[in-house]
């Protein structure tokens, strides 16, 4: 994917392929995946939920994303969630995203999304998806003929 003139990654057509992370400040695995990003220079933008809520739309287009829904991006140890007396199953959505701008940490972190792509958590394996495809062959190729296959 060729980079445009701001050097954020664009498809053949020059639209931004913007990853966005949602993180807290508090949180070892933000830290190691902003680490992770800015060493192999993939372009993001970081919401920190610590500084700035999530907003309806982010967590609609969030939830749209998931395989499970809820069950993907609350934190089940977070002490807010420990505290709830309803079902988030029993939750419309304006509910849920009450809750969650009310409590923040029932979001698990990071929250890593791009328009094809949705990470939850921090995996040093699974965020190398969010590396351009060419780059990962590339790489795929450099290791092959290090290891003499």
């Amino acid at each position: 994917m060729p980079l445009n003139k701001w050097g954020c990654l664009t498809d053949r057509k020059g639209v931004i392929s913007m990853l966005t992370i949602y993180t807290a400040s508090s949180s070892a695995s933000c830290r190691k995946a902003l680490a992770w990003l800015d060493e192999h220079k993939i372009p993001y933008r970081e919401r920190n939920l610590t500084q700035e809520s999530i907003t309806l739309e982010e967590l609609r287009g969030i939830l749209m994303m998931t395989e499970t829904g809820t069950n993907e991006i609350i934190s089940k140890r977070c002490e807010a969630y420990k505290l709830l007396t309803t079902s988030l199953d029993d939750l419309s959505l304006n509910e849920l995203y009450e809750l969650i701008k009310t409590h923040p940490t029932l979001l698990r972190r990071p929250i890593l999304l791009d328009e094809k792509r949705l990470q939850i958590g921090f995996n040093d394996d699974d965020i190398r998806r969010f590396i351009p495809r060419a780059i990962r062959r590339l790489e795929m190729i450099e290791a092959r003929m290090k290891s003499g296959l």
